[in-house]
């Protein structure tokens, strides 16, 4: 099996009117979802030190503070779970551990051309040994220079219709469509 991180880009992103900025912090739930499809590492990617901070505090509480007699389940999922300063920090902390660089994969709700199927995202992650990077964004999506940076795209979840979930809706969704067991 191919190698899987995700990472939540907070930067570059476009707000409401289309102006690239940095949104606020999700880390708990998405990191549940990574833990159970086995994902290999789940990275939160923000520029602003101050955000990368709180994280780490987040981890350290729940990785070796009070947290982890409180609740040891969600230390187990937080355990895949770091803060990094940009997407190229990310690519270079995988190719490292990898020895190669991954392919990256980015979501969006609106659909567009030349998107991977599902059943094409499934197969190339069970015989293709090179890992995969998937990015999820907040706000209103990925920045144009992010999509168009990407080695392919997913598909909407749900194209045509209503489809403004939550970003963490999306990662579980797209976690048990690529992994699931159905």
């Amino acid at each position: 099996m191919t190698s899987l991180y995700v990472a939540l880009v907070h930067h570059p992103i476009v707000d409401r009117s289309g102006e690239v900025v940095t949104t606020d912090l999700d880390v708990h739930d998405i990191a549940r979802s990574c833990r159970t499809y086995g994902v290999d590492a789940y990275h939160v990617v923000t520029p602003l030190t101050s955000q990368r901070q709180i994280v780490e505090r987040i981890l350290e509480h729940w990785l070796t503070g009070p947290g982890t007699r409180r609740l040891p389940q969600r230390g187990e999922a937080l355990a895949i779970c770091s803060a990094s300063e940009s997407i190229e920090a990310v690519v270079q902390q995988i190719t490292e551990r990898e020895g190669q660089a991954p392919r990256l994969w980015v979501t969006s709700a609106r659909a567009g051309s030349d998107m991977l199927s599902w059943n094409d995202a499934q197969r190339e992650l069970k015989t293709d040994g090179a890992p995969r990077l998937i990015l999820f964004g907040t706000g209103h999506g990925l920045a144009p220079q992010v999509m168009e940076a990407a080695d392919d795209r997913l598909p909407p979840i749900r194209p045509g219709v209503y489809n403004h979930l939550s970003v963490r809706s999306a990662v579980a969704i797209v976690l048990d469509r690529l992994l699931g067991d159905a």
